[in-house]
């Protein structure tokens, strides 16, 4: 078969199916088929019990010691503090307003990997991806959470930011303790009883089509009427600009196959959705918040495929 042929149907079958459901839920929630309960209800149950079931089984079931990646983690985590420093730089050289600068900062690094991110590495890499990306998922969550309250907070003067609070949150984040509680169970090869390893499954089995729908029905079209040039600015960041600096960045240090893949899925995963509850949260510009995750949740159905593209094209992955 031709390479390019190939390739291309390489990277539908891991894409097609995870945007085909966010569109379906476009349509229920236009024909009423769902509505606004629906999403909130259906995220609340993905965020507490349904995702955190799903990391949970899919750590502890893996050898501990085959996923985690110390290096891997490091360039992340430097690579992400360095670039929501050039972020926080780059508002101040466009002059936004105060409500705005968080907004925009955030939006250009804060990916939906919890949702997006791990669908697509399973599509891509199976259980190994699955439970790879989920230990990075341990490390982007308080990171990724701590520096959103930094940059929405810093421009008003008048929000106080309460470190105990943070911290608390973090802590009991489910997904974190879904982790904690797993890496026992991967490190010392224990297993559930055969009955806890069944309903775990038929949890973990809701999460990304149950998540993928919410997404779909919690988009609104309309407003991208209402976008702007700092939307579009924020989008070509998160979709863009980022993921290929980042990607071209793990390359160059040595990264290859399913750690190079999983990062750069991690850097073009469209903006979270949490980033517009947090940013209503601390008097931030939510209008803009909302216009950054409707772009570019619709653009990385492009930007996020031909990435994966590439990476097999060029047999990187």
């Amino acid at each position: 078969m031709n390479l390019y042929l190939e390739t291309l149907l390489f990277t539908s079958d891991i894409v097609v199916p995870i945007f085909f459901i966010v569109f379906l839920g476009y349509l229920l929630r236009r024909y009423r088929v769902i509505d606004d309960g629906f999403v909130t209800t259906s995220s609340r149950l993905v965020f507490t019990i349904t995702l955190p079931a799903l990391v949970f089984m899919s750590i502890s079931q893996t050898d501990f010691k085959a996923v985690f990646n110390p290096e891997l983690l490091l360039l992340f985590t430097g690579f992400t503090l360095v670039t929501v420093a050039l972020l926080w730089w780059l508002s101040g050289r466009m002059q936004l307003a105060d409500n705005a600068r968080g907004v925009f900062v955030q939006g250009a690094f804060r990916g939906n990997f919890g949702i997006v991110g791990l669908a697509v590495c399973f599509n891509m890499f199976a259980e190994p991806g699955l439970a790879q990306a989920s230990v990075v998922l341990a490390c982007v969550i308080p990171l990724y959470n701590v520096l959103s309250v930094l940059v929405l907070s810093i421009p008003q003067q008048d929000t106080r930011v309460s470190p105990r609070k943070i911290l608390r949150d973090i802590l009991t984040n489910p997904l974190i303790l879904s982790v904690v509680f797993a890496m026992p169970f991967s490190y010392n090869g224990w297993h559930l009883p055969v009955i806890g390893d069944a309903i775990g499954n038929y949890f973990a089995s809701l999460t990304l089509p149950l998540a993928l729908l919410a997404i779909g029905g919690s988009l609104d079209l309309k407003s991208l009427r209402n976008s702007s040039v700092t939307a579009g600015w924020a989008t070509a960041l998160k979709l863009v600009i980022i993921p290929v600096i980042g990607t071209l960045l793990a390359w160059f240090y040595g990264f290859r196959g399913q750690d190079v893949g999983i990062l750069m899925v991690l850097y073009a995963c469209p903006t979270a959705a949490a980033s517009f509850v947090m940013a209503k949260a601390m008097q931030g510009d939510a209008q803009l918040a909302a216009n950054i995750i409707l772009t570019t949740t619709l653009g990385c159905v492009l930007t996020l495929s031909g990435g994966i593209y590439l990476l097999r094209l060029w047999q990187v992955i």
